[in-house]
């Protein structure tokens, strides 16, 4: 295992020739650990010459730890993903993997397998090849990887496989390393009695064999990537990362291609795989439901800066700012304009409302001015008039079987309801919504903070 560390990390990109440069993003008020909020001013991101993809990113992943980057399409994670693996050059700033800092390492030399989107296997290999392939490749044997804790019976056997790999000595004097690897390729497809298997391609063997029962694939070895289905297609992707037995693994949205129910399916194996084997593993997707599910901690990217690190249930319950709650929750968080008076009261055109007690010392600054009030779908509930509840009107109305979302607008304002599925609603139809007034969150309409009762 190792942690991985990422020091002040920026990453841009030069315009072409004769291409007209992009404007820089504007910073935004970032979360760097739990609920601790700092706003940055990055002040060389008005750089005219690059467009910045990444800035000031500064995260830590702990050793074993289960790290998900979650953002919307373009916010820069499986670039970021793409710089710890070495496969983009770093603009400025550090990554450490474990004790080693790996800015100018080749990817070979980072301990890093890769898990990609689109799996890349090689076609024209089979499984058994795909999953080897990695290990024939490796100069340097296995001797620098560790053993890792996976499970009753498998530490010892994959363990023993790492020491055959690292310990065997040439078949015969008379040949040399390269010499063997010919040797042993050369005759890789002929009849079992006629190949060469060396100490160490048996090593190779007997830990392809102990990773293809480890994902339950044993009976596909001898396929082509062709015959497998996209499940299987990812799971032997993952033998190939498991088999190197690297100190970080890296996942680049690998469930994407998969349909929901499979994808559900492998999501389970992949996080049960992971606290099998206690290795470090950096995740990236744009799923939130996947970040909620899979992470042991959350870090919301938005334009190329982490908004937010917290765990799952921090991250919904207390979000740092608008972004975050909205990209976290589905269906996402409601946001209404409302006015506050002193010391507790909240008006809106169509209704007013007091907030707890707990609200007052915080908001005495915000006296006389507008907010944003958010509350989820699931906490507003169907009510009788009153001045406190909100008059909706209904616009559409989807039934899920198990429970049931509303689309209504107060005024002008659209809003998502959760109900029950036993209460029928129909379009068109006038409704009263009670807020649950411990579950309000308020954020600033100018900076988009969130604002925390004290």
């Amino acid at each position: 295992m190792a942690q991985v560390v990422l020091e002040n990390v920026y990453k841009s990109y030069s315009p072409r020739k004769g291409e007209r440069t992009l404007t820089s993003v504007p910073a935004e008020p970032l979360l760097a650990q739990g609920n601790e909020i700092a706003s940055e001013s990055d002040k060389s991101s008005s750089s005219s010459a690059s467009t910045n993809v990444l800035r000031r990113i500064n995260l830590t992943i702990h050793d074993g730890e289960f790290m998900v980057l979650v953002g919307p399409y373009g916010c820069g994670k499986s670039t970021l993903l793409r710089l710890i693996a070495g496969l983009e050059e770093l603009t400025g700033g550090n990554i450490w993997v474990g004790d080693t800092l790996v800015n100018d390492l080749p990817p070979k030399e980072r301990d890093i397998a890769m898990v990609f989107q689109n799996y890349a296997l090689y076609p024209h290999m089979s499984v058994y090849d795909n999953i080897a392939f990695g290990l024939r490749r490796t100069s340097r044997g296995l001797q620098e990887q560790r053993s890792r804790v996976v499970g009753a019976g498998f530490t010892d056997n994959l363990t023993t496989k790492t020491d055959n790999l690292t310990k065997t000595a040439p078949v015969d004097e008379n040949f040399s390393e390269l010499a063997e690897n010919m040797l042993v390729g050369m005759t890789r497809n002929l009849p079992k009695g006629l190949r060469y298997i060396s100490d160490r391609e048996k090593a190779i063997q007997d830990r392809v064999r102990a990773v293809a029962h480890l994902l339950q694939i044993d009976s596909l070895l001898h396929r082509l990537p062709k015959q497998l289905s996209g499940g299987q297609k990812q799971r032997v992707a993952l033998g190939r990362a498991i088999a190197r037995n690297p100190q970080v693994f890296l996942m680049d949205e690998p469930l994407s291609n998969l349909d929901a129910k499979l994808r559900a399916e492998t999501r389970a194996q992949i996080v049960k795989l992971q606290r099998q084997l206690g290795i470090t593993t950096i995740y990236v997707t744009h799923d939130q439901t996947e970040a909620m599910t899979m992470g042991d901690r959350i870090a919301v990217m938005n334009q190329g800066q982490i908004q937010q690190i917290a765990h799952p249930l921090e991250l919904y319950n207390r979000p740092a700012n608008q972004f975050v709650a909205q990209f976290i929750g589905s269906p996402p968080m409601n946001f209404i304009p409302v006015q506050f008076k002193a010391p507790l009261l909240i008006t809106h055109p169509l209704f007013r409302l007091t907030l707890p007690d707990l609200w007052e010392r915080t908001l005495k600054q915000y006296d006389g001015r507008e907010l944003i009030l958010g509350i989820r779908p699931e906490h507003l509930t169907l009510s009788s008039p009153a001045p406190k509840n909100l008059p909706v009107l209904v616009e559409l109305v989807e039934a899920l079987g198990n429970e049931t979302y509303l689309s209504v607008r107060l005024g002008d304002t659209p809003l998502q309801v959760r109900i029950a599925p036993d209460r029928l609603a129909r379009i068109g139809e006038q409704l009263m919504l009670a807020i649950a007034p411990e579950k309000i969150h308020l954020f600033d309409p100018e900076t988009g903070s969130a604002i925390f009762a004290k």
